[in-house]
């Protein structure tokens, strides 16, 4: 009996055909495996019908850890092919099915990080040190099928070694495609920032040693350049926040273990699994009470953003050192992708780091680090990148088309839908000038390769300026696809739908901003959802108030607040005492005040962001927003040390939720109650009042379930407080799981959103 399967999945980079082989020799089968060019794999085997039996149970039950099986498809074949043996064949160029995809980069396992430190291994040190395990997947590939030559491995041939590993269906490295050693991988070496080279027999530890002395280093990882310092010195941080031009911008850190963490951090049981998990993302901690790390790398936040090394340079690094952690963010230029490449990284960061610590590995495709916070057990992904993308997200029936999204303007990713898969792509970040579009454009043509994708709609925000609707607009024109604009806020509360399997929701989204169906600004949004139905209605939101000179109130909230409170209470007298907080003082002051009361130079949003930036400044909190969610971040972070002391129910006329009493009543109280308690005070407020007009809805439109999305659903205190008021009505309370409830997620809801609906062609 003979028989073909085609299996569709994550089953190329995973140690799959390796697994093939085995069951394929252990139940006596005939035949061969091999890799094909839509990420798929192909096997013929060759054997009694009860052998095939057991292969196929062991090929569900017995797969890699890492092997996602989406589909099986298996085939009689009829034909007189006899094989001597099982074999792994060369890989074919057939792109038949679609939906497969290679695996995300992953973290170094166990035995590998054993050998890693183990004298008499052929391993012993190095570095890149790899096996069908575990390594770099996403960030190395340039086409499939995922063979060595398709990848950036293919500067480096195995050495005799490597190659009988390689060869060894015995070998834990048994057509591993990343493998390699110190005598025939890649290598790395140390430079000053200038690029001559510091020769020295051990470069990684050594530029440990540097950081710890105090220098800053550019570090290559697998998907693009970390910036590196010390977490316990004060003076390298104050180099780095100049150079640069971050002062305030947390700092994300890598601890050596475990043990460290808990030195400056609290760390619940559910932290530590994400923190070891094989993703490795970064996890926001709160701090502990004996934080001993400088206030330098997360200045006035609550919590700091944790990772544990993830290859074995980074374990290397801490070797020689008594430093707890070292601060490790992304190597980036403002609003722009991070570096990947050697010659940029010298040409771009020279004048930042003293040193640069290199490997000769090109990358691929660059990908930031995942973030990720815990709201109690359930996980929030503030990013969704390196250890996750492109693995898709499952949706529980299937879409009626398939989608390419491209997401808004901010923390921008690349969405395909396919079926009942989700392929999300890595973080992209900000789509606003040229380097960024030109990664956009790469990560969407990756994307689209490795899913062998047959797009058939291309859906982008409502917003007619973006880059990213402009981008829609052209590739629609080009590939005769189906343009659809999809409303911001109705994506969020799409996406929160497909995640979750629901028909119809009352969804409150909240967030900095988002273009209206009117063309005004929202943010503070209550909508009517039903999946089938690509409309939706705005039932309810927050009152509309003034941004004095548009996007510069949203940069300095001493503007909004001013807005919000001229007429209401005496704040003219506030306002130019504060004034030293503007960039032009008194005089830029008195023209806010003139705009006012001339009604001039004012822009209206329903924002939730906006209320809390306008508290943050009026309880001295912040002044000046110098990163995305500076001010609502920092007033959290007070407010988690507060508690409720402004007893004022929520203010609700014509659907419309009441923001300006609430901050006046804040204002007018700033000296008589501390600044913690009156963040909490309107952050439970907010909640609230949301949370009611949704219940009173959801009832009136006999729904039973309400969502929380946007950028704010990433706030503990008010999701916390919103779940507890639904909860008490005796209806569900729904929040994102596997995708961020901000920005990063608006690709999966415009595909989903468009993807399961009756929406015409």
């Amino acid at each position: 009996m003979q028989i073909k399967v085609n299996v569709r999945g994550i089953v190329q980079g995973v140690g799959f055909r390796p697994f093939i082989y085995r069951i394929a020799v252990k139940n006596c089968l005939k035949g061969y495996v091999r890799n094909r060019g839509d990420a798929g794999v192909e096997i013929v085997i060759d054997g009694s019908a009860k052998s095939i039996r057991s292969f196929l149970r062991d090929l569900k039950e017995k797969k890699p850890p890492l092997a996602q099986i989406y589909q099986l498809e298996t085939t009689k074949l009829q034909g007189t092919l006899k094989y001597e043996a099982f074999s792994i064949h060369r890989s074919s160029s057939i792109t038949e099915d679609s939906g497969s995809v290679i695996p995300p980069d992953i973290a170094i396992c166990d035995e590998c990080l054993k050998e890693l430190r183990k004298p008499e291994d052929p391993r012993h040190n190095y570095f890149f040190i790899t096996c069908t395990d575990c390594g770099p997947r996403y960030t190395i590939i340039e086409k499939l099928p995922y063979d060595r030559e398709n990848t950036t491995m293919q500067d480096f041939p195995m050495c005799s070694f490597c190659q009988s590993q390689y060869a060894d269906p015995l070998d834990r490295r048994f057509h591993a495609q990343t493998v390699a050693c110190p005598h025939c991988g890649p290598k790395a070496f140390l430079t000053t920032n200038t690029g001559e080279p510091v020769n020295h027999a051990d470069p990684i530890r050594e530029a440990g040693k540097l950081l710890q002395e105090g220098y800053i280093l550019a570090i290559k990882g697998y998907g693009g350049f970390h910036v590196a310092a010390s977490t316990t010195k004060d003076k390298p941080l104050i180099k780095l926040r100049r150079v640069k031009h971050r002062s305030q911008k947390p700092f994300a850190i890598m601890a050596r273990d475990l043990k460290a963490v808990r030195s400056f951090a609290k760390l619940s049981r559910a932290e530590a699994r994400l923190l070891l998990s094989y993703a490795r993302p970064i996890v926001l901690l709160n701090k502990s009470e004996d934080y001993s790390l400088s206030s330098l790398v997360a200045p006035q936040l609550h919590n700091v953003g944790v990772m544990l090394p993830y290859t074995g340079l980074h374990y290397m690094l801490f070797d020689k050192t008594t430093e707890p952690a070292f601060v490790m963010t992304s190597a980036n230029p403002p609003n722009q992708p991070i570096i990947k490449d050697n010659e940029e990284a010298l040409r771009t960061l020279g004048e930042t780091v003293d040193y640069f610590l290199f490997h000769n590995r090109e990358i691929a495709h660059r990908c930031d680090d995942s973030v990720i916070r815990m709201h109690g057990e359930n996980s929030v992904f503030i990013r969704r990148s390196r250890g996750y993308a492109p693995a898709p997200i499952t949706l529980r029936k299937k879409a009626k088309r398939q989608v390419l999204s491209l997401g808004g303007e901010l923390n921008t990713t690349v969405c395909i839908l396919h079926e009942d898969k989700a392929f999300l792509s890595q973080h992209i970040g900000d789509v606003e000038n040229v380097e960024t579009r030109s990664f956009l454009e790469n990560a969407t043509s990756h994307l689209i390769h490795l899913t062998n994708s047959k797009i058939e709609s291309v859906a982008c925000d409502l917003h007619p300026k973006f880059i990213t609707t402009k981008l829609a607009q052209q590739l629609a024109e080009k590939n005769r696809w189906h343009l659809v604009q999809v409303q911001h806020h109705h994506a969020h509360a799409a996406a929160l739908m497909a995640e979750h399997n629901v028909d119809d929701i009352v969804c409150v989204c909240c967030d900095g901003y988002g273009y209206g169906a009117d063309g005004e600004a929202w943010g503070g949004e209550i909508l009517f959802c039903r999946q089938e139905e690509f409309s939706f209605k705005r039932l309810s939101r927050l009152e509309e108030q003034p941004l004095v000179g548009g996007d510069l109130a949203t940069r300095f909230p001493i503007r909004i607040a001013a807005g919000a409170l001229y007429g209401k209470t005496e704040v003219k007298e506030w306002l130019l005492e504060n004034s030293k907080h503007l960039p032009h003082g008194r005089k830029e002051a008195e023209t806010i005040l003139n705009q006012l009361e001339k009604e001039t130079g004012l822009f209206k949003t329903t924002s939730c962001g906006r209320i809390l930036d306008a508290t943050a400044a009026i309880l001295g909190v912040c002044y000046e927003r110098t990163y995305e969610g500076e001010p609502a971040m920092k007033l959290e972070s007070i407010a988690l040390q507060g508690k409720r002391v402004l007893k004022q129910k929520p203010k609700i006329k014509n659907d419309i939720l009441d923001t300006t009493e609430i901050l006046a009543e804040v204002f007018e109280k700033r000296n008589k109650h501390s600044a913690a308690d009156l963040a909490c005070s309107i952050h439970i407020y907010l909640a609230e009042g949301l949370a009611e007009l949704a219940v009173a809805h959801a009832s009136v439109n006999n729904v039973k379930t309400i969502g929380f999305s946007g950028g704010a659903a990433c706030n503990q205190i008010l999701t916390s407080a919103m779940r507890r008021k639904v909860e008490a009505a005796g209806m569900h309370f729904l929040v994102h799981k596997t995708i961020p409830p901000g920005d990063g997620g608006v690709s999966f809801g415009q595909a989903v959103a468009v993807g399961f609906s009756n929406l015409e062609p």
